[in-house]
């Protein structure tokens, strides 16, 4: 039994350890396939992206270790793309001519400041705030009803393979409740987009990093999206988000064990370059 991680960062973003580090590392936690998923260039300033000037060098590294470790782990070459309209998506230019492996789409900017500043929903907590009162004047309702508009705008124009910590939003919860995830108006956006995952296709992540930072109790998304995914029938594959070695499987027995409770049998891997649902255990994946 092994493991599978196809959303990962190294040092090229915000993350930890040369690309070759984090394989090194991936090898020895029993990882069997592995997608380096920097976050995508943007245009405009940030800490946490690839340079639009390190992006080739960034393709180089992974095409590289690709052949290097060949006969040990599959090696997938990816990038974690932000949806921000008129902006960048999974069909942008540059990501097309990045001739990635498979496409992480995830939605982390919402709307902007009066500066024209993109609002980043799941920085520090004192940021969300303001945000939440500058730009929305506390409506709490409609940040969350425009961040999951967002994800479906998202699903329907440039679906990307995989879909990306789909309930991020709730990540301030922890430390201040924001909204109540029960509540009738919150689980209908949920179900709207996630009926437009299901007609386009596409396979949702299930994140383990908020668990393993002590952010959340439960990964993105948690028990109660869970089991609407399993009710439809939406694969579902297991990924730590890791930003240093160490985080390549953080997690991922409780998590697995949590989806074996709601009742999935399988989870959606890459291999042979062919996407494929296998079986799964608390030890780990048949692969």
């Amino acid at each position: 039994m092994s493991w599978s991680n196809f959303h990962s960062h190294c040092h090229y973003c915000d993350g930890r350890g040369t690309p070759e580090e984090n394989i090194q590392a991936a090898i020895e936690q029993d990882v069997k396939m592995y997608g380096f998923s920097s976050h995508c260039p943007v245009p405009f300033e940030n800490k946490w992206s690839v340079k639009v000037d390190d992006l080739d060098s960034y393709l180089m590294d992974v095409d590289l270790l690709k052949d290097k470790y060949s006969n040990q782990i599959e090696i997938y070459k990816s990038l974690e793309i932000d949806y921000i309209p008129e902006v960048i998506s999974p069909d942008s230019e540059i990501i097309r001519r990045s001739k990635l492996d498979y496409s992480l789409g995830s939605v982390h900017f919402v709307s902007q400041f009066d500066d024209g500043t993109h609002w980043e929903i799941d920085s520090t907590t004192p940021k969300f705030k303001k945000g939440l009162e500058e730009i929305y004047h506390g409506d709490i309702r409609q940040v969350v009803k425009d961040y999951y508009s967002r994800i479906r705008k998202m699903v329907r124009i440039a679906c990307p393979d995989i879909i990306g910590h789909i309930d991020k939003i709730k990540i301030h919860n922890s430390v201040e409740l924001f909204f109540d995830e029960e509540d009738k108006w919150y689980k209908n956006e949920v179900l709207q987009t996630l009926e437009e995952i299901k007609k386009a296709g596409a396979t949702v992540e299930v994140n383990t990093r908020g668990m393993y930072k002590k952010l959340t109790s439960e990964p993105y998304p948690g028990k109660m999206i869970l089991t609407e995914l399993k009710k439809m029938n939406i694969p579902v594959c297991l990924n730590s988000d890791s930003h240093q070695p160490d985080d390549i499987t953080a997690q991922f027995q409780n998590v697995a064990e949590l989806l074996q409770i709601i009742g999935f049998k399988t989870v959606r891997i890459l291999k042979n370059h062919q996407w494929e649902d296998v079986r799964f255990t608390r030890q780990g994946m048949d692969i």
